[in-house]
């Protein structure tokens, strides 16, 4: 009796993570970067090299942030530089709403933490096969931005 139990287990087991893999098969890259002490500081870029073998997919890129209450503010300025592997570089000065007006978190949440994701580009391919880095400077007004816990990037196949 035990051995089918044990016998079940695995299967069960394995059959989950299988699942679990299938469902991120859309994922080309993705990671993030804690902040030390929860600041974003002016000088810490978080910086992403993300290797590309496909050409001809295309991709959509997102951003994601982690900030607690203490975040200053509703919304956050970002300065992307994305550095292609023939050395050209592309800035970009974005920004995003992370509360309304009212000062209700946009995202998804569980007491403190606020998770958002940012969309930065939608159905591109990348031309060139080779390392892509994606540099990401905050744009605010103060040195030290507070209520930062981490910064990532992830990348994704295009779906219609």
């Amino acid at each position: 009796m035990i051995k089918v139990i044990n016998r079940f287990s695995f299967i069960f087991v394995l059959t989950f993570l299988l699942l679990l893999l299938s469902c991120n098969s859309n994922v080309v890259y993705t990671n993030s970067q804690a902040m030390a002490e929860d600041t974003w500081k002016l000088m810490d870029i978080p910086a992403f090299k993300v290797p590309i073998t496909d050409t001809l997919k295309s991709n959509n890129v997102s951003f994601t942030i982690r900030s607690g209450s203490s975040f200053p503010f509703r919304n956050i300025y970002l300065f992307v530089t994305t550095t292609s592997p023939d050395g050209k570089k592309i800035t970009d000065t974005l920004q995003y709403n992370l509360a309304d007006q009212k000062g209700k978190w946009y995202g998804k949440g569980f007491g403190d933490v606020h998770e958002l994701n940012l969309p930065f580009k939608s159905n591109v391919s990348f031309p060139l096969k080779g390392i892509y880095e994606f540099k990401i400077q905050h744009g605010m007004r103060i040195e030290n931005l507070k209520g930062v816990y981490d910064f990532g990037l992830r990348i994704e196949k295009y779906r219609k």
